[in-house]
């Protein structure tokens, strides 16, 4: 009973170090699955960041939404407050406010103002151009003249800035990337006689994407010949259609790949060692949004845990009977397991030894002997 509990406890060990050695591994990723790049800047100079206050514009857009609506609400909030209190400044000076007891033919430079309270209200109507008719600016003070004026400028310029980035926030092409989506996983299986990598990727819109453009890094750590280590090492991967991979006639959902060749990172990769590697392959779709004309990126990643050996993917378009085509996402990220070779060098070594025996070829290592014949008998 003792060891039973001891191989328990053994195995249960090992399962959670596993599992947390996975966890970190799959932690341990540039870019999420939903296209976040997971990164963050140490140490960086006071100087480089008063270079966001100078392009506030796109500070301001890049923003979340809960600090975007605490700046507006701030912005509109504080300039009524703020010239709430110059009025109320300018009311004291001229002493158009009740305690300084106003003879009856007592010209206020604003009429009705009798506290810090209805300054506010003052400045607020004026702001934002209410004009309710009950207080108003008089031609007896230059200064309150000047400080409507002001202030009318003022308002109009936050107006802009604050509605503009709202409507540039919400129009933004990068919710146009929400609506395209990548499979799950990447399959290696064999494609037209070639060893290749496999994507799956739908658009959810019956809206196209113009001039699309598919490609990928493979990032990695790699060691110079000089012994320099460089940590997200980025190699290009191609990726194609059957009808190459610019301009792609994106409808319907596109099966993307990459030819394991000779020049491919993973050509020297197999389907033993393949989860033993440390890479991460980040994939890109670029295009034109049809409806806005915004330029707009998808991207995803997949780790070496989400690289299927030997699978492909499931079908998914048909045909109905009333002639429709349709597009079945229930098996969008489904993949089937087919014969694949086990290794893309396997595979090129196959295909060569093939050939030479369609030719012909004589074993070089071959060597007759001779036997010399004698006349001598036995009987």
């Amino acid at each position: 009973t003792t060891l039973s509990i001891e191989g328990m406890f053994k195995y249960f060990r090992k399962r959670f170090a596993s599992h947390l050695t996975e966890r970190s591994r799959r932690r341990a990723r540039l870019v999420s699955k939903d296209g976040r790049c997971n990164i963050e800047f140490g140490n960086v100079e006071e100087q480089s960041r008063f270079v966001f206050l100078v392009d506030i514009w796109t500070t301001i857009l890049d923003l979340r939404w809960r600090y975007k609506m605490t700046i507006f609400i701030s912005a509109f909030l504080g300039s009524w407050f703020l010239f709430g209190l110059l009025w109320y400044v300018v009311a004291y000076i001229h002493k158009d406010l009740p305690e300084f007891s106003p003879s009856i033919n007592h010209t206020p430079c604003v009429e009705n103002i009798n506290g810090l309270t209805s300054a506010f209200l003052f400045s607020l109507e004026t702001q934002v151009t209410i004009g309710y008719g009950f207080r108003c600016v008089t031609e007896q003070c230059a200064t309150a003249i000047f400080l409507l004026i002001f202030q009318s400028i003022l308002g109009v310029i936050i107006n802009s800035f604050m509605c503009g980035a709202i409507l540039a926030k919400i129009s933004r092409s990068k919710k146009r990337a929400k609506t395209i989506t990548f499979s799950k996983n990447a399959v290696i299986s064999k494609r037209g006689g070639k060893l290749c990598l496999l994507i799956r990727v739908a658009n959810l819109r019956k809206s196209l994407l113009i001039g699309s453009h598919i490609y990928g890094k493979l990032l990695k750590t790699t060691i110079t010949p000089e012994g320099e280590t460089i940590i997200l090492d980025q190699v290009n991967i191609d990726f194609v259609v059957d009808a190459g991979n610019e301009n792609l006639f994106f409808i319907s959902p596109l099966t993307i790949y990459h030819v394991i060749d000779r020049t491919s990172p993973f050509f020297h990769m197999s389907v033993e060692t393949i989860l033993q590697q440390d890479f991460e392959l980040v994939v890109f779709l670029d295009g034109t949004v049809e409806a806005t004309s915004a330029t707009c990126q998808v991207r995803t990643s997949y780790i070496p845990e989400e690289v299927l050996w030997g699978y492909r993917f499931a079908p998914i378009v048909s045909k109905t009977k009333e002639g429709k085509y349709r597009v079945d996402f229930h098996n969008f990220s489904k993949t089937v397991e087919v014969e694949t070779p086990h290794c893309a060098f396997c595979l090129y070594n196959e295909k060569d030894a093939k050939a030479k025996a369609k030719r012909g070829y004589d074993n070089p290592g071959f060597i007759l002997s001779e036997v010399n014949e004698t006349s001598d008998t036995k009987m």
